[in-house]
């Protein structure tokens, strides 16, 4: 009997079955949809209500303001506001993917509201406004394109980044007769295409091309494309119904209507039927067979979904789909499908009929699939009392068939039940088992929290195992916007109550809510609770707790983190303020030299000083001061070279501040004498080569350009000693071979460093005579013989050598004179007469 009254309730078209179960009854009052324009969003979504001003109503007892309302899909409201808007008649309204609410005006103005009437944002369709009014506005998805009274075309293909196009120029001059749009998804170009009736034809618009189609099919009143594109449903000027191909070259089906006049609204009913909505009938039509009609007597809005269409009317809610095949085979009036007999049987059994078993060995070989039937078919009930008979059906035949997967039963179970929850009225979701998962639950659970459904938001994410950080993060941030009357201690500690249930939630975005809202003192306290260092501290230096975020930064180890506070409070305080801050602090205080040293000195030495650390600021100054003359331009002669000299003074007085730097300071003192030295001696001579030389050779360059003055005044200057300067000397004017120089130089007096280098400047020179001035003067005979075979003087230096009497310096000379024979019998000569006189 049970099965009767099921399929009673069916119509058929052709031999498919089709049901319109009610959803709701509507809850609000005083809505009449025939006085209000209404947007109903898909997915069960909420509905849009505001009194159309397109017609002359009476206002009964309502207030003369017009208020946009939103409903969930049992007629709960959910918010209202006053319609404010100054933009001329409400044109179009529809929702978005995200659910939001767009509103387009006669002025080409689209206003954006949130889900609880919130308005988010508006722009215009034109970059300087529309010169003509819009006339007619169709959406899809995330796009609407809108018509204005000169026929010109304006298209916003995603609301998430709106920006407005003109479509081509369409070159009419009259309005079409009707408008629809085929989504950019389904569209060979990727953009959006936009059919018009026009004439006998339709005209395809997109942005960069204009073309006809659909020639002698017309003309058209009314519009609509499927749900995936391919195919469009319209309504000739002559009563017909048309299905064709999207491309308009192929017509699919044709049914010829009892009334010329074109419908109201005409909606596809998922891929196999298309309804026709009069003023009171609604009318399917399917590809084969005689339609199926509906009479109403109130007035309906047809919302088109996936798997059917919803029908929303003053009163009630009502969901027309196709019923199922596992549905059928179970319910159909004389079924004996496997899955009608199991499902008889479960009745038997309850009754304590010997039937059953009857029952289930008729079906023992078809017990799998019949059992898959019954628990599809109770996926797609919205009645919970037939889902249960359903289920337990499924699980009585799953108790005798061994290969079966045990979790379906279980799967289907818990879907329903998280469907069963959102579809009651308090939360007026009428999702279908289809519709549920093409929206998938992580998208269900974004829109129960939009709608502030956190409690059941919590629970279904717990229930199918899903991260309910999202949910409970949205709770606290709407709770803090919420709570204003509410002391910052105690709702501190009702969202920690709250947030600690998530492992590893965000508390530093939280905190970020509550700053944004203004209330600073709760965010500091909600921070404290973030363990991640990386989300603390950014929001530490948001809300102004700088020491607070270098002490965390600095705990963490994390450098980065570090130089984030550090250049934060650095733009931000005070110079004295930062140095203050980091002096205690050895890691911040570290990385904050690393980090002046490569790239600001100037700000490193002033650090420095104003810490005390007077030597640190010094070598830095001396480390500038060679830095400065790696500049050729502060070098050489050039006026620059001065700021150079003070850095060195400078830091000759900061080092003699110290007892522990006398050297470092007398040094400096004398670099930076020298500096000044051999920068008057480069505009002097107008050579840039005595800057950064060392004493030696500045003393060398001076007496190689003749300018013993200078060379001696250096000297002098520089207590340089008496060997030193003659060494220097020596070797300067045998560079310059100034020969005459050298010898008057070595006879001013007996020279400190003997004789020896000038034999050898002059030798080095390859000058052998002006050596052989100063060999006889050297008074060891050993250097003597040396500096004359040095010179290939042979027996001079064999005499030399016989007076040292030194048997080994006479074989190193015989060495040298090895390419000499008689030179070298002379050396031998000398060393038997010396071993001969050893022996005696």
């Amino acid at each position: 009997m049970a099965a009767v009254s099921v399929a009673a309730e069916w119509q058929l078209l052709y031999n498919r079955y089709y049901r319109k179960p009610e959803l709701y009854q509507m809850q609000w009052k005083h809505v009449d949809l025939t006085r209000n324009k209404v947007a109903c969003a898909p997915f069960g979504g909420p509905i849009a209500a505001i009194r159309d001003d397109a017609k002359i109503v009476q206002l009964y007892s309502e207030s003369a303001l017009r208020k946009l309302r939103i409903f969930n899909s049992a007629g709960v409201q959910i918010s209202e506001t006053v319609w404010r808007n100054a933009g001329g008649r409400l044109i179009g309204m529809a929702w978005s993917d995200d659910l939001k609410l767009i509103c387009i005006t006669q002025d080409g103005t689209v206003y954006c509201y949130s889900f609880h009437a919130e308005l988010i944002k508006t722009l215009s369709l034109g970059q300087d406004g529309l010169k003509h009014s819009i006339v007619e506005c169709v959406f899809w998805g995330n796009g609407v394109v809108c018509i204005n009274e000169a026929v010109e075309l304006y298209c916003i293909p995603d609301f998430n980044n709106p920006s407005p196009i003109r479509l081509a120029d369409t070159g009419l001059e009259d309005m079409p007769l009707c408008m629809a749009v085929i989504e950019p998804q389904y569209t060979m170009s990727g953009n959006v295409e936009v059919l018009l009736g026009v004439s006998d034809s339709v005209m395809v618009v997109e942005e960069d091309g204009v073309q006809q189609t659909g020639a002698e099919i017309g003309p058209i009143q009314k519009m609509v494309v499927s749900r995936n594109g391919k195919l469009i449903a319209s309504f000739t000027h002559d009563g017909r119904l048309l299905v064709l191909s999207s491309d308009f070259s192929n017509i699919i089906f044709e049914y010829t209507c009892e009334s010329a006049l074109p419908p109201e609204q005409l909606a596809w009913c998922g891929m196999d039927s298309v309804l026709l909505y009069w003023d009171d009938m609604l009318l399917m039509v399917g590809p084969y067979g005689d339609p199926v009609r509906h009479l109403y007597d109130e007035p309906i809005v047809l919302i088109p979904e996936c798997d059917g269409v919803r029908i929303l009317s003053n009163t009630n809610m009502e969901f027309l789909q196709r019923v199922p095949d596992s549905t059928v085979s179970i319910f159909q009036i004389g079924s004996t499908q496997p899955a009608a007999l199991l499902y008889d049987a479960l009745d038997h059994f309850d009754r304590r009929s010997a039937k059953a078993d009857e029952n289930l060995r008729l079906i023992r070989s078809s017990l799998p699939g019949a059992v898959e039937a019954c628990i599809d078919a109770a996926s797609h009930e919205f009645d919970i009392s037939q889902q249960r008979a359903l289920l337990r059906s499924a699980s009585y035949g799953q108790a005798f068939c061994s290969q079966f997967q045990r979790n379906r039963i279980r799967d289907t179970s818990r879907t329903l039940r998280v469907l069963n929850a959102v579809r009651h009225p308090d939360v007026g979701i009428p999702l279908s088992i289809q519709q549920y998962k093409l929206l998938t639950p992580s998208v269900l659970i974004g829109r129960l929290i939009n709608a502030h459904q956190h409690l059941i938001a919590l629970r279904i994410s717990e229930y199918l195992g899903i991260n309910q950080e999202v949910v409970i993060m949205h709770w606290a941030c709407n709770k803090i916007t919420s709570s204003l009357a509410i002391p910052d201690a105690d709702l501190l500690q009702i969202l920690l109550d709250k947030l600690k249930l998530c492992k590893g939630i965000s508390y530093a975005a939280v905190a970020a809510h509550a700053d944004k809202s203004g209330r600073r003192k709760l965010a500091a306290m909600l921070v404290e609770h973030e363990p991640c260092s990386s989300k603390q501290v950014p929001l530490l230096l948001r809300i102004g707790e700088e020491v607070t975020a270098l002490a965390k930064a600095t705990e963490s180890g994390d450098t980065d983190l570090v130089y984030l506070v550090l250049f934060h409070i650095w733009q931000k305080g005070p110079t004295m303020e930062f140095h203050r801050t980091i002096h205690a602090r050895s890691l911040a205080r570290d990385l904050f030299i690393c980090y002046a040293r490569c790239y600001n000195h100037e700000f490193l030495k002033n650090f420095f000083i104003s810490t005390g650390e007077i030597q640190d600021a010094a070598f830095l100054m001396w480390k500038e001061s060679w830095e400065l003359a790696k500049n050729p331009m502060a070098s050489r002669g050039s006026p620059l070279q001065g700021p150079r000299i003070k850095l060195i003074e400078n830091v000759q007085k900061l080092f003699s501040e110290t007892r522990e730097h006398v050297f470092e300071s007398k040094a400096a003192e004398e670099h930076a004498k020298l500096l000044r030295m051999q920068q008057e001696l480069e505009v002097t001579t107008k050579q840039p080569i005595f800057v950064d030389s060392s004493i030696s050779d500045t003393i060398r360059t001076c007496i190689v350009l003749g300018n013993h003055r200078a060379a001696l005044k250096v000297k002098t200057e520089f207590k340089v000693s008496e060997k030193r300067w003659y060494w220097l000397k020596v070797f300067a004017l045998a560079t310059i071979r100034d020969w005459d120089a050298l010898e008057k130089f070595s006879k001013e007096k007996r020279p400190p460093i003997g004789y020896r280098p000038f034999v050898e400047a002059c030798i080095d020179a390859d000058e052998k005579g002006e050596a052989l001035k100063y060999i006889p003067k050297l008074s060891d005979p050993r250097e003597r013989a040396e500096a004359y075979a040095r010179i290939g003087m042979a027996k001079e230096a064999a005499d030399a050598a016989s007076q040292a009497k030194d048997n080994e310096l006479l074989g190193r000379l015989k060495l040298t004179f090895s390419q000499n024979a008689a030179a070298s019998s002379i050396f031998d000569t000398l060393r038997d007469r010396l071993s001969f006189q050893g022996v005696s």
